[in-house]
C-alpha cells in the first residue's frame, strides 16, 4: 500500500482461525473458507476433510471470480491451497511465500505452477524448483527495525526494575503450556536469583497463571495475557525465551538479543525445531527441547545471564541472519510478476 496506494487487497483465511479477527483489526477485508488441515493420524476430523475442501474450492472460485485479482499471494495457511489452486487454474500469476525452513505440503503442491517462490531460509531448492526461488526473508512489523533508545521506554511501560536483568518469556499469541508450566516451576527461584520476568502467558492460560502468581506474591514476575508493544518488550529484555514459529524467528533475528528457543512439538513436520536449528547451526541461538523445558528452564537462563561473552556472541550471530528488507523484496517480486 505504501508503494502503490491504489492497490486493492483482499485476504482469504480459514474460518475460526486467528486471522479472521486480526486482519479486520488491521483495517483489511477478509473472507473465510471452511477448510481445515488433514490430520497425519486417523481421526474423525479427517472424515469431513473432503467435504470442507470441496466447499472451500467452490467458495474460492467465487471469490476469485468476484474480486478478479491480478496476482495472488499464498503464505502456506489452510486457505492458501484452494485459493491458489483456483487462481493457477485460471492463469492468474501466483507468488508463494514459504515462511519456514521446512516446506509445507500445500506449498510443495502449489510450487509447480507458481510464478515465484519467496523463502526465508537458504537451501530451499530441496523442496522447490531452483529457478523460481528468491531469498527474501519474512516481512516483520516495522517498529522492530530500530530498537535503539527504546530500552528505558520498555522498562517504564512494563513497570520493570532498571537494576535487574530481564527475561522475556513468549509462548506465541495463544500461549504455550510448557513455557507456562516452566514459569510456575521456577518463578520463585528466578526472582530469588535477582532476575525479573516479563511473561506473556497467552489467553488460554492467563487466569490459571494469574491465580498462581497472586498466591506466590512475586513483585518482579510481570504477567501479561498478551503484549502488544513487542518492540518495547524486546528492547527491555536481556534474554528471550520463545517458541520458534517462522515469524518469531524472523523478528528475533532483527532484535539481536540472546535467545533460547523452545520449539513446539505440536506442529506439522516438527517445523519449529527445524526453524530453531537453522539458527543454532550458525551459533546464533540455544535450543531447549520441549520435553526438557520444565526441568532445565532456569539452568538455561542462568547460563546466558551469567556468561556475558557467550550471550553477546549469540546475539551478534543472530543479527547477521536478519533480513530487514523482506517486505520491499516481496513487493519487488510482485511488481515483476505483474509486468
Amino acid at each position: 500500500m505504501e508503494k502503490h496506494p491504489n492497490t486493492e487487497i483482499l485476504f482469504v483465511g480459514a474460518q475460526g482461525k486467528m486471522e479472521m479477527q486480526k486482519v479486520p483489526e488491521a483495517g483489511y477485508s477478509i473472507k473465510g473458507l471452511p477448510v481445515a488441515g488433514l490430520q497425519r493420524k486417523l481421526t474423525f476430523a479427517n472424515l469431513s476433510f473432503p467435504i470442507k475442501l470441496w466447499r472451500s474450492l467452490r467458495m474460492a472460485s467465487n471469490i476469485v471470480k468476484e474480486f478478479q485479482p491480478q496476482v495472488v499471494v499464498g503464505v502456506g495457511g489452510y486457505a492458501s491451497g484452494p485459493v491458489l489452486y483456483v487462481a493457477q487454474s485460471k492463469g492468474i500469476p501466483t507468488l508463494l511465500q514459504e515462511q519456514n525452513s521446512y516446506a509445507g505440503l500445500t506449498n510443495k503442491i502449489l510450487a509447480k505452477k507458481a510464478g515465484k517462490i519467496c523463502v526465508a531460509y537458504p537451501e530451499m531448492e530441496r523442496y522447490f524448483p531452483k529457478g523460481k526461488l528468491k531469498l527474501t526473508g519474512n516481512p516483520v512489523r516495522k517498529d522492530l527495525l530500530n530498537l535503539s533508545g527504546k530500552k528505558e521506554l520498555g522498562i517504564q511501560k512494563f513497570g520493570l526494575d532498571s537494576h535487574r536483568k530481564t527475561v522475556l518469556v513468549l509462548g506465541g499469541s495463544l500461549g504455550a503450556r510448557t513455557l507456562n508450566l516452566a514459569m510456575l516451576h521456577h518463578m520463585v527461584n528466578l526472582e530469588k536469583e535477582g532476575y525479573q520476568v516479563l511473561w506473556q502467558s497467552g489467553k488460554f492460560y492467563f487466569k490459571e497463571m494469574e491465580l498462581a502468581l497472586a498466591t506466590a506474591g512475586l513483585p518482579h514476575i510481570h504477567l501479561r495475557e498478551f503484549i502488544r508493544e513487542m518492540d518495547l518488550a524486546y528492547a527491555a529484555a536481556d534474554v528471550i525465551v520463545s517458541r520458534a514459529g517462522a515469524l518469531s524467528v524472523s523478528e528475533l533475528c532483527l532484535v539481536g538479543k540472546p535467545v533460547i528457543f523452545v520449539p513446539s512439538p505440536n506442529v506439522a513436520e516438527d517445523h519449529q525445531t527445524k526453524n530453531a536449528n537453522a539458527c543454532v547451526k550458525q551459533g546464533a541461538a540455544v535450543l531447549l527441547a520441549d520435553a526438557d523445558a520444565v526441568a532445565k528452564f532456569k539452568e538455561y537462563i542462568d547460563d546466558l545471564l551469567q556468561q556475558e561473552d557467550k550471550a553477546n556472541a549469540l546475539a551478534e550471530a543472530l543479527k547477521k541472519l536478519a533480513m530487514p528488507d523482506a517486505a520491499n523484496a516481496l513487493v519487488h517480486e510482485l511488481e515483476l510478476l505483474l509486468k
